[in-house]
């Protein structure tokens, strides 16, 4: 939705903060404000407008002296408006107001009555506080300069040459000077044990689309982010149905490297059952290549499978973008929750299968959906992702871990999201694609796009380098010439040590070859074969 920077002590020139500011304007091209407070912090804004586009501008008072500038959507604003908040007069017609008269009404202690995905900062006098989402579907880094004065931001590029130290703000905390971090979110499902909910397909099938329905709160058109995978496909065969209930057809989009990638054929065949606008978008492995210095200065990572996989998602937000869409919903979060990477069929129990489910979901923010954000708020495109919202996870976490086991139904992965919405007398999607094996998105858009990274990469850094690559990289160090290769240019925008320490390498479990892409594994190999040998027949 926008970017947010908030700078809490005197001293910094307002024209500095502008330009800092301005690093992330790619976030909010809309509009752009900034406001000192009468004891001199400051708070920047810089506008996607989607809820209230007249009205809604940033940052927003309260009703005395609060001020406060938010990044994301609350999903529950009208039900809020209407309850907590029915005392308080509103100056805007937009979501993000409720969090200033939240504060104003209860103090500190409100975040956990947010329904969205979210990072915020509320000024008042010289008492502040800042939160972020549950998950972390939206960034928030903060740090603090040599003068003892608090930073945050949404993304690291507008802080990091400002502040002696920086990190990631964590997810499902708020911060006060008063309190220091306070974690809100603790969920049962955070206890492995409690994964102890008997199977309710049913339940499954309507909390995801409730979740859905949340996310089609817009004052602007809506796409879908189609890659012909189950849970792409699911979101948009369940947001198809919503939109046709209220007169509105969908638009959906897919990348490749060309017509005949894996996932472009899949999601073509979806958009056709479905009936959605469907719009089709190809890159070549050179404009993938040639992109990758601007991709890691946006993504902020140097993590492998992020790169990867953000460089076609980069070209798909810019072309869906340039058609003046402005919200997508997307399918991340379903594999970490139902366990869907093929590596889980490896796990040596049931409880460090759900362990594991447990910890991919608590780390979803260094990884997927980092990239989902900033791959395409690159573009000012803001993304959605209804397989983490808070309902639909108090329901599919906690079931038995036994129902999530790929073996328990001869090695299906995801079985009972796929049977939930497997209904005969109307079809959510094709059998084939309802029952499709997963793909990496990575690898979904071309098989040839990895293999020609990973050998350019490997043609841009010497033998001697990578051995060497400990002296100039101690932490984290790169072991593979395409690590140490993204590594490389990453430092070269962000030098920091705090920079480095701000990113979690992904590596999958339970499998000898630690290449993060699917291909890597056992069972992909397998399933591939086997695919063969049908076709043969």
């Amino acid at each position: 939705m926008c970017g947010i920077l908030a700078i809490i002590g005197k001293g910094k020139e307002v024209e500095l903060v502008k330009t800092i500011s301005k690093r992330m304007s790619h976030r909010g091209p809309d509009e752009s404000d900034i406001y000192v407070t009468d004891k001199g912090h400051i708070l920047s804004h810089e506008r996607l407008s989607i809820i209230d586009l007249h009205s809604g501008r940033q940052p927003i008072q309260g009703t005395s002296s609060a001020y406060m500038v938010h990044n994301g959507e609350i999903y529950n604003h009208q039900e809020l408006r209407e309850t907590i908040l029915k005392e308080h007069n509103f100056r805007t017609k937009s979501d993000s107001e409720v969090i200033v008269h939240l504060y104003e009404e209860l103090g500190y202690d409100f975040v956990h009555l947010l329904d969205g995905d979210f990072a915020f900062v509320v000024v008042d006098g010289d008492d502040f506080i800042a939160g972020r989402d549950p998950l972390g579907v939206k960034p928030l880094y903060y740090g603090i300069d040599d003068r003892g004065r608090y930073f945050f931001a949404s993304e690291m590029k507008t802080i990091a040459d400002q502040c002696k130290t920086f990190s990631t703000f964590p997810p499902g905390h708020y911060y006060t000077p008063q309190t220091g971090f306070v974690k809100y979110y603790s969920p049962a499902y955070e206890d492995h044990t409690k994964a102890d909910q008997e199977l309710e397909l049913a339940l499954i099938r309507e909390s995801l689309t409730e979740a859905t329905r949340k996310r089609l709160m817009s004052d602007v058109p809506i796409g879908v982010l189609l890659s012909g995978g189950l849970d792409s496909s699911l979101t948009s065969a369940i947001a198809a149905r919503l939109l046709e209930g209220i007169g509105k057809k969908l638009h959906s989009f897919s990348i490749g490297l060309d017509a005949e990638a894996p996932d472009a054929v899949a999601a073509r065949k979806v958009a056709e059952f479905l009936g959605t606008e469907h719009h089709e978008v190809h890159f070549t492995i050179e404009q993938g290549i040639e992109v990758l210095e601007k991709l890691i200065w946006h993504l902020e990572t140097y993590d492998v499978t992020s790169v990867r996989a953000s460089t076609p998602m980069y070209f798909l937000s810019k072309a869906i973008a340039d058609m003046g869409i402005k919200v997508v919903l997307s399918g991340e979060g379903s594999d970490e929750v139902f366990g869907g990477y093929l590596y889980f069929r490896n796990a040596p129990s049931v409880t460090d299968f759900q362990k594991e489910c447990i910890e991919r979901v608590q780390k979803l923010f260094t990884a997927d959906l980092l990239r989902a954000d900033k791959s395409t708020m690159a573009h000012g495109l803001e993304a959605r992702v209804p397989f983490l919202d808070k309902d639909f996870l108090d329901v599919a976490m906690r079931i038995k871990a036994e129902e999530k086991l790929p073996k328990t139904y001869e090695g299906i992965e995801k079985y009972i999201l796929r049977k939930a919405f497997d209904t005969p007398e109307q079809p959510y999607l094709p059998q084939e694609v309802l029952w499709r094996q997963k793909e990496q998105f990575s690898d979904g858009v071309g098989y040839s796009w990895i293999d020609t990274l990973i050998d350019y990469c490997a043609s841009q850094v010497t033998d001697e380098q990578l051995q060497k690559a400990v002296d100039l990289f101690p932490y984290n160090t790169p072991t593979t010439k395409e690590a140490y290769y993204y590594r490389s240019i990453f430092h070269k925008f962000y030098p920091q040590e705090s920079a480095a320490q701000t990113v979690r390498k992904w590596i999958p479990k339970w499998q000898a070859n630690t290449d993060p892409s699917g291909r890597a594994n056992a069972a992909h190999v397998q399933a591939a074969t086997e695919i063969a040998k049908e076709e043969a027949i």
